[in-house]
């Protein structure tokens, strides 16, 4: 055998550095180049800890949280006040927003300048500049919305007179809260806090919020079957929710008109203009379907991914409420006109619980168009981002299925241990916000969860195993 081996034209198998696969094929070698590298990163304690967390009770684990993520049945059935559905918001000046815990002064530009705007909003100071003086004197209490079973866009502001979307998990009798989208141009969710800005809200409070209300008490949407149909119609329910947005009003204004509000008009004006207003939506129940995998024994799987402008924090199923962070980072993009990386502030929002639930980045294949807005290549790369995210996952939600992919599910269930093994950070598609408070958004990318929040989580796993 060796001899007949030894016999034949050389033939080359290179692992790992492509240049000797360069050097040999320049001589007329028949090579292959195999793209290899040693799994996390050839780190000792990393690799230590994969060992330790490979058993089959971690396995069964992780296909029990799968199995809750899959049998989830999320319904979006009301809009109430923020304070009625968050006791603690109305117990004191207490503010939420998006992303792990922050500090004022670690807050970036656009959180700060949304904190400000909200404190306004709510009566608590006259004007910006006595908002930020309240702040500074300890006026003003700061959590993540996580804490309460609640997410945001962007900065993600939550405080008690805001009207909430209400998604129900029909399966497990748990609920997500989310505000609702303020539609495009200057807004709070990007640090907006001008008389136009509060204007707005002050509608969606006293006028919007109400009907939307009304309308869902008589005729709740299941959104399971409705993200299905936005999937096919081109939506991945981050940067693109044309189809879901459309969808939904069609479903409810035959029930915000039998609700008779001298504001029918404007609603649905302001929810036919807004390309981006089933996002708050699907958020909820991003939060609302995952929720239920909390604190589940040795699970590897991550239940939150969210950002603040300052840090990117995870939690996983297996560690209950704790909060693994490293540095947030900067999205890789297209830049509106007039933009650019220099104006740009570092990723920021809860909306990240999309691609933690399957969608967004994890779902590219099924909107290649936004592949183009993002800057990430064409209907190719989509199709790769997807394939890429499906070798970090748990498994595929057959409910959601991407007709570019022969009608294969969406990649749903990050596994800490594939992502540290593997090297692939989750990609999430996400908005660009300028770097100061007001301007709002300057571009649309791609962001890479930092692999340093799935290490560190990682080693607490091994440890907690022990």
């Amino acid at each position: 055998m060796i001899d007949a081996l030894l016999a034949g034209p050389v033939r080359v198998v290179n692992l790992g550095l492509a240049g000797f696969a360069r050097e040999l094929a320049s001589q007329g070698t028949a090579v292959a180049q195999v793209e290899w590298k040693p799994p996390a990163r050839g780190d000792p304690e990393l690799i230590s800890a994969l060992g330790s967390l490979s058993s089959g009770a971690i396995d069964k684990a992780n296909e029990a949280v799968l199995e809750r993520i899959l049998a989830a049945d999320p319904v979006l059935a009301d809009v109430r006040r923020a304070g009625e559905l968050i006791p603690e918001l109305d117990a004191g000046r207490l503010m939420l927003h998006a992303g792990p815990p922050i500090e004022w002064q670690r807050m970036c530009g656009p959180l700060k300048g949304a904190v400000c705007g909200a404190i306004v909003f709510e009566g608590w100071a006259s004007d910006l500049a006595a908002a930020e003086k309240l702040v500074l004197q300890g006026g003003v209490q700061f959590a993540p919305n996580h804490h309460f079973g609640a997410v945001g866009p962007m900065t993600g502001i939550t405080t008690g007179s805001m009207p909430l979307l209400v998604v129900e998990n029909r399966t497990f009798g748990n609920r997500a809260v989310c505000a609702i989208n303020e539609g495009v141009g200057k807004v709070m969710r990007f640090g907006g806090n001008d008389a136009e800005v509060l204007a707005r809200l002050a509608w969606l409070r006293a006028d919007f919020g109400p009907l939307l209300g009304a309308a869902l008490r008589s005729n709740p949407i299941p959104l399971s079957p409705l993200i299905a149909r936005g999937l096919a119609m081109g939506d991945e329910m981050h940067q693109r929710n044309i189809a879901c947005s459309s969808l939904l009003v069609r479903a409810l204004a035959p029930h915000l008109a039998r609700v008779g509000s001298p504001s029918l008009a404007k609603a649905l004006e302001f929810m036919g203009a807004n390309d981006q207003f089933f996002l708050n939506v699907a958020m909820a129940m991003g939060k609302c379907i995952l929720d239920p995998a909390r604190g589940t024994p040795s699970s590897t799987l991550v239940t939150v991914m969210s950002r603040n402008g300052t840090d990117f924090g995870i939690r996983v199923a297996g560690l209950g409420d704790a909060w693994f962070t490293a540095p947030v980072e900067m999205p890789q993009g297209l830049y509106f006109p007039g933009y650019s990386a220099a104006d740009a502030n570092p990723d920021i929002g809860d909306s990240a619980i999309l691609e933690a639930v399957g969608l967004g980045g994890f779902a590219m294949a099924a909107a290649p168009a936004v592949a183009g807005f993002v800057g990430a290549g064409g209907f190719a790369d989509a199709v790769a981002y997807t394939r890429a995210m499906g070798e970090i996952t748990a498994g595929r939600n057959a409910k959601w299925s991407i007709p570019a992919l022969e009608f294969a599910g969406t990649p749903v269930g990050i596994d800490v241990r594939r992502v540290v093994e593997t090297g692939i950070a989750p990609a999430i598609n996400t908005g660009i916000a300028h770097r100061l408070p007001g301007v709002g958004q300057v571009g649309a990318g791609v962001a890479r969860a930092p692999l340093a929040c799935f290490e560190k989580a990682l080693v607490a796993l091994a440890q907690h195993a022990r």
